[in-house]
């Protein structure tokens, strides 16, 4: 009887797995007829909720039905063929299979004696990715360096930035945190300025330059360099500089070979944020993106967001793991084992912020294992021409105009607004991407780019087809007719 569930028991774990796995599959299959963006209201669930927790076990059955009728209704399916709102977060049956070990060996594996398996299948599946990757070889664990998996994008930049912040400190002394100088293009992530404030970096020495539409949004090494040479004359630390591959607004690719000079040349850190675009450069077409990343210190990307494995799975490497152990270990006795003390192994607790972490290399494991590079560079680009094919249409039609060049599977576009319109069509495009948002059809979010609003179209959910892109531009085309007719 499910009333007398044991925290453990072998037998009554296969039994409601399976009830589980087939609730999940269910969903998947029946994923196309839920509103993409969720419709609730704020607070709607704790009008559907007890107070408080129940006294006695309630049946799974129970639960699930509560699933499908409270739950389901607040969610936001991330993984609907038509989401295309931020950048995708991909699930796939490899990553959830792994995903389903990892909870089952459930380990904290911050050392490696809690479980070598862990350290070391992390250590080569960093290497696979470096590989397909075609990094230099200083990013490879037979080296200095060698690649960690973060549970984000920011998890991976804050690291980065406080082993290049000790780095710097340790040479000209602590007393001058308040001159060290951090730069980045305006369009990179606030994942940077967050790093920055946690790392004590001054609100006031952490330089967004300005990337215009003349330079497709990139970071003009050229403003970088000025930049650069204007605090070193006014007595301050220039050490940190972070380039975007693929940023969230408009997915622009900094310029990494003349950006990596201009770090090295005034000893900088250099870190390179590949967070979306990152996956793509699996494919030998759009390796060139990150040319110049030999001139990097640091590397990461999200498998999670791109390349079927399940969140959370973001992936770092640095050319001198040493500079990270320095800058985050401890030691505390209870932590102390024969394998640690006599540096023969890994311990990933060195390599990021929190102590404990789960298995997470099993699931990019499957994915490399089940996929293979092939099938995973012919996904990546089905969703690059399908972008390709709605750029087209966007074209296509002159009540719409394209805003930034179009580099992997993100369109940016708006509609333009009458002649003389008020506000330069802000309020035209938030009021079509809102109309489409809530009636559920498509999921879009914005930007906005030199002072407009702009729609973003991202594809890259896994079961995103030719005919959802279609039907997208419908959507879109029917309601910017509505709009327009109204003005």
């Amino acid at each position: 009887m499910e009333s007398s569930l044991k925290p453990m028991d072998a037998e009554q774990l296969r039994e409601n797995a399976h009830k589980m796995v087939d609730f999940i599959a269910d969903y998947y299959k029946n994923l196309e007829d839920f509103p993409v963006l969720s419709q609730v209201k704020p607070g709607y669930l704790s009008e559907l909720l007890p107070d408080s927790a129940p006294r006695q076990p309630e049946s799974l059955q129970d639960i699930l039905d509560d699933v499908q009728q409270k739950i389901i209704p607040g969610v936001t399916h991330w993984q609907s063929p038509n989401y295309f709102a931020y950048y995708p977060s991909n699930s796939s049956i490899a990553g959830f299979l792994g995903e389903m070990l990892s909870a089952g060996f459930n380990i904290v594996g911050f050392s490696w004696i809690t479980s070598p398996a862990a350290t070391e299948l992390e250590v080569v599946v960093l290497d696979w990715v470096a590989k397909m990757l075609k990094l230099p070889n200083q990013f490879l664990s037979s080296g200095l360096g060698g690649g960690v998996i973060q549970g984000t994008a920011s998890e991976a930049v804050l690291v980065a930035l406080l082993a290049a912040r000790d780095k710097i400190l340790s040479r000209v002394g602590k007393e001058y945190l308040n001159k060290l100088i951090v730069y980045a293009s305006d369009q990179a992530h606030s994942a940077l300025q967050k790093a920055c404030q946690i790392a004590g970096i001054y609100s006031e020495n952490f330089r967004l330059l300005k990337a215009e539409h003349t330079s497709s949004y990139e970071l003009v090494p050229e403003v970088l360099a000025e930049a650069i040479s204007n605090d070193f004359s006014s007595g301050l630390i220039p050490f940190f500089l972070c380039a975007t591959v693929g940023t969230t607004s408009s997915a622009a690719v900094d310029p990494l070979c003349a950006l990596g000079k201009i770090a090295k040349a005034s000893d900088m850190w250099f870190h390179v944020d590949a967070a979306y675009a990152g996956s793509a450069c699996i494919c030998p077409e759009f390796r060139h993106h990150i040319d110049g990343v030999e001139e990097a210190d640091s590397f990461g990307m999200n498998a999670h967001k791109w390349l079927l494995t399940n969140f959370d799975c973001s992936l770092l490497w640095v050319k001198d793991r040493n500079a990270l152990i320095q800058s985050l270990s401890t030691n505390p006795e209870f932590l102390k084992n024969k394998a640690s003390q006599e540096n023969a192994v890994v311990d990933f607790k060195d390599w990021q912020i929190p102590l404990g972490r789960r298995f997470r290399s099993l699931k990019l494991w499957m994915v490399l294992r089940m996929y293979g590079q092939e099938n995973l560079q012919n996904y990546i680009r089905n969703h690059i021409n399908l972008a390709k094919q709605f750029e087209e249409l966007v074209k296509s039609d002159s009540r719409f105009e394209v805003m930034a060049p179009r580099t992997f599977s993100l369109v940016c576009f708006r509609l333009v607004p009458p002649p003389n319109h008020q506000d330069n069509g802000y309020k035209l495009n938030y009021s079509l991407m809102d109309a489409i948002n809530t009636s559920g059809k498509i999921f879009l979010s914005h930007t906005v780019l030199s002072g407009k609003f702009v729609l973003r179209l991202a594809v890259g959910a896994p079961l995103t087809e030719e005919k959802h892109v279609k039907a997208a531009w419908k959507v879109l085309q029917n309601q910017a007719s509505t709009l327009l007719g109204n003005i």
